[in-house]
């Protein structure tokens, strides 16, 4: 059974190589071209403002590589320590072998194993965020939100990993697709009511008040056809500087959401461009392709899961007996990450051409480019986006085109077409 535990091994160490390497690769290419503002981004940055982007874009990969290393060793050590397999044999004779008693030695350890990164999360947010001027939590609020966190992990996960365990002895061998359909199911249901009660338990949403802003969001609403309940306003200043918009919801409960930093940070027809490449995502049928997409993927982890749980070599490579699913479940988790790394390109590849599709859309909807181009700028400008990526690094990392490559495809589609005003369907 060594040979699985060197070659679990060797996948956790080849993926930490590869990502030290790609962030270093970044860092020195980023440092390159740091010496004065690219003359693509002349007009569009100030000096000193791209000075403090390129000095976040190292400090936070310099950062990235300290946490990397430090969760690859606690992973390795956690792994090939017997400290698993010790912590269930202590559950188990302390509570019993039920599945109720399972699922919760999975829910123990798997918070038990967020602890050694609890000291980097603190660090990005009040030394390395807040060194750069975007932290605007407080101790309190910090912790309050991963106090509640937690409590919502154990009471939403601790009855779906009973029912998992559960459908093992209901269904036999099938038990995998028993699994997949529940959590399914679960992923939906919670994506209905997570913006009712989930959500508000961190955030504050107000409706957008009265105004030229939400007349223009409606108007732009009833010419795509789009049907949103309403327009909310999300405190994201709350935590942090940094902004975003997005929607929430399905049919008619659907929401839209904006920061409260974005509408400070954007003009009203940059706001409108934004919402438009958010409505573009849902138009093209994007969202929907994604969850099928993520629907298949759990599925073929499932399957491979039931594979692996019927193998003996696979508990003994780690030190536990065969026999029951939690290990299996647990230690699936634990590795999945270092395989499915590899299909990040292939996955922001996707990505990204989603995100020229709806700049493309929002495009035609605004009959111009320059409000969409315009809200890119800031939004890259005020979040001290990294302007100079490295090719290989933004493939394998970057699930939105860098701003360059979206001007250069917004000016293409100009060039290429006529972009047409959307008019109030009849």
């Amino acid at each position: 059974m060594k040979i699985i535990s060197w070659l679990a091994a060797i996948l956790i160490l080849t993926r930490l190589a590869v990502e030290l390497f790609l962030t270093a690769l970044n860092r020195r290419h980023v440092r390159a071209r740091g010496g004065a503002v690219p003359e693509a981004f002349r007009g569009i940055l100030d000096e000193p403002t791209y000075q403090k982007s390129v000095a976040y874009t190292l400090a936070r990969g310099r950062f990235g590589q300290m946490e990397d290393s430090f969760q690859t060793a606690v992973l390795l050590a956690v792994l090939f320590s017997g400290a698993l397999p010790w912590s269930l044999q202590f559950f188990t004779e302390r509570f019993g072998s039920s599945v109720w008693s399972f699922a919760a030695w999975l829910l123990v350890a798997g918070f038990a194993l967020t602890l050694p990164g609890l000291p980097f999360d603190w660090i990005s947010q009040f030394r390395l965020e807040e060194q750069f001027g975007f932290n605007t939590t407080t101790q309190k609020t910090w912790w309050l939100d991963r106090l509640k966190g937690m409590l919502l992990a154990f009471a939403l996960g601790y009855p779906l990993l009973a029912l998992i365990l559960k459908l093992v002895e209901w269904t036999g061998t099938r038990w995998w697709f028993w699994a997949w359909a529940a959590l399914l199911a679960f992923q939906l249901l919670l994506a209905v009511l997570a913006p009712v009660l989930i959500l508000p338990l961190f955030n504050k949403f107000t409706p957008l008040p009265d105004g030229g802003l939400r007349d223009r969001l409606l108007a732009l609403a009833r010419r795509t056809q789009f049907r949103a309940q309403s327009i909310q306003v999300m405190d994201g200043s709350k935590r942090s500087r940094h902004s975003n918009a997005f929607f929430t919801g399905f049919g008619r409960l659907r929401k839209i959401v904006l920061f409260d930093t974005l509408i400070q940070q954007l003009a009203e027809p940059e706001l409108e461009a934004v919402l438009a490449h958010e409505i573009g995502h849902f138009k093209k049928k994007h969202i929907p392709k994604m969850l099928a997409f993520s629907a298949l993927s759990s599925f073929a982890g499932f399957f491979l899961l039931s594979l692996l749980a019927r193998q003996d070599w696979f508990y003994a490579a780690f030190g536990f007996a065969p026999g029951c699913l939690a290990p299996a479940l647990l230690l699936f988790g634990l590795l999945s990450g270092a395989v499915t790394f590899w299909f990040s390109p292939l996955t922001h590849a996707w990505s990204r051409r989603y995100e020229y599709q709806a700049d493309a859309y929002a495009a035609a909807v605004m009959g111009e480019v320059q409000s969409l181009i315009g809200a890119l700028r800031k939004l890259n400008k005020n979040n001290l986006s990294n302007l100079t990526p490295h090719p290989l690094y933004s493939a394998v990392y970057y699930s939105h085109p860098t701003l360059l490559e979206r001007e250069q495809a917004l000016a293409a589609a100009q060039a290429g077409t006529t972009i047409t005003q959307f008019s109030t369907p009849n």
